[in-house]
């Protein structure tokens, strides 16, 4: 196919016109528009930000860039493809865009180097031999592209796996701080509930939302985040959410109706006092909307209290009619999760066994006797005997 030709495939792309816009495919659709006007200096010049955009982004050629924006643009296609939709007609598009890229994508730089030496000085001779070249290739077709929509899915929640939602928008993080369940210690029968509601929605059954609650430092947080590491969690994605953006959680909600992954929306830290505005829509978003919450999302929060709202002596002793509907309303909220899990303190033996087994992972030389009597002393000092407090203990033992 000749650069003229190429040109005009672009201009008909339909099913990705998204990706036309992008500052790599759009300086290309320039470079072609300037060879075909015979704008030689204009071609050089958006030849040059075409390679200097490649690399800015971590690409060394068009193919390996189209092969990633394809794979994690949310198309029309992409998504049909995820749902295992039917549209003949988006299809024939999509494939007959994807055409268009390979053929773009294996085209030689020589190609355009040729192109604009008839339309340049002989003095530009030098400057087009010395051009950089970036790769010509096409590592995707558009089978593959579809075989990757139904496995991976499409955007964002196929290449990420954790998020964080902030002011109305999705912020992607790369690397998530979540801790690998061989790193958890203890509590092994709340894990074990958690994992099981997990793997329940993973497989399509009704999964409840989850409440853990008690002793802070317990692993209440780490036991949520470490779902991410299970095995056969690949299809799970973890958005993290703070109290105070609970207002726009239903629209979010309503985004990830139908899509092929499964969503913990995960609280951490969540109670509220007196009065707290964002009380009522945690209430809706749990129970109570007219719209019913997608099958392939749970919200799992943790919080030091056991009932979330903060409740005074007041409550019970005010001056209402009726107190106990005062106090029943407050503790509605932790009811409407469906699977409440205490983590609470850890009794002796369990918090010395914890401290023996992190002494050994660590090489900590004291004899058990003087290392029981110096954890305990320390559990005295640090709130608890708790995983955390454990850890901390061992870890100043090693400064």
């Amino acid at each position: 196919m000749n650069l003229t030709t190429l040109r005009a495939a672009l201009m008909g792309v339909s099913a990705y016109c998204e990706l036309k816009e992008r500052p790599v495919l759009a300086q290309v659709r320039r470079l072609l528009d300037d060879l075909a006007g015979g704008r030689g200096e204009q071609a050089l010049e958006d030849y040059g930000r075409v390679f200097h955009t490649l690399r800015q982004e971590g690409f060394q050629g068009l193919g390996d860039w189209l092969w990633d924006a394809l794979r994690y643009t949310e198309s029309p296609y992409a998504l049909l493809a995820e749902r295992g939709g039917s549209d003949p007609a988006l299809e024939n598009g999509a494939r007959r865009d994807v055409e268009t890229f390979v053929l773009l994508a294996e085209t030689d730089c020589d190609r355009y180097v040729d192109a604009m030496k008839s339309l340049l000085p002989d003095e530009y001779g030098p400057v087009l031999a010395g051009l950089p070249r970036w790769r010509a290739a096409a590592p995707f077709s558009f089978d593959a592209l579809t075989r990757f929509y139904q496995v991976h899915g499409a955007g964002l929640y196929a290449r990420y796996r954790a998020f964080l939602w902030e002011n109305g928008r999705l912020i992607p993080v790369a690397d998530p701080d979540c801790p690998r369940p061989e790193e958890l210690l203890g509590y092994e029968l709340q894990r074990g509930q958690v994992e099981q509601n997990t793997r329940q929605m993973l497989s399509g059954r009704p999964a409840n939302n989850v409440l853990l609650f008690g002793d802070g430092g317990t692993g209440k947080s780490a036991t949520v985040k470490s779902m991410l590491y299970l095995p056969g969690m690949e299809d799970l994605r973890l958005i993290e959410i703070q109290k105070e953006n609970l207002v726009g959680l239903p629209s979010l909600i309503r985004s990830l109706s139908g899509r092929r992954q499964k969503f913990i929306l995960f609280i951490d830290d969540l109670a509220f006092d007196q009065d707290d505005k964002t009380y009522s829509s945690m209430k809706t978003i749990l129970e109570g909307s007219l719209e019913r919450r997608p099958d392939n999302v749970v919200i799992y929060a943790t919080s030091n209290r056991r009932h979330l709202v903060r409740q005074t002596f007041s409550d019970r002793a005010g001056d209402e009619v009726d107190a106990s509907e005062t106090i029943s309303e407050k503790t509605a909220l932790a009811e409407r999760f469906g699977l409440r899990i205490p983590y609470l303190t850890m009794n002796k033996q369990g918090y010395l066994a914890l401290v023996d087994y992190l002494a050994d992972r660590a090489g900590v030389a004291l004899d058990r006797e003087t290392l029981h009597a110096q954890a305990m002393a320390w559990e005295i000092r640090h709130a608890g005997r708790t995983p955390r407090v454990a850890r901390q203990f061992i870890a100043s033992l090693q400064i």
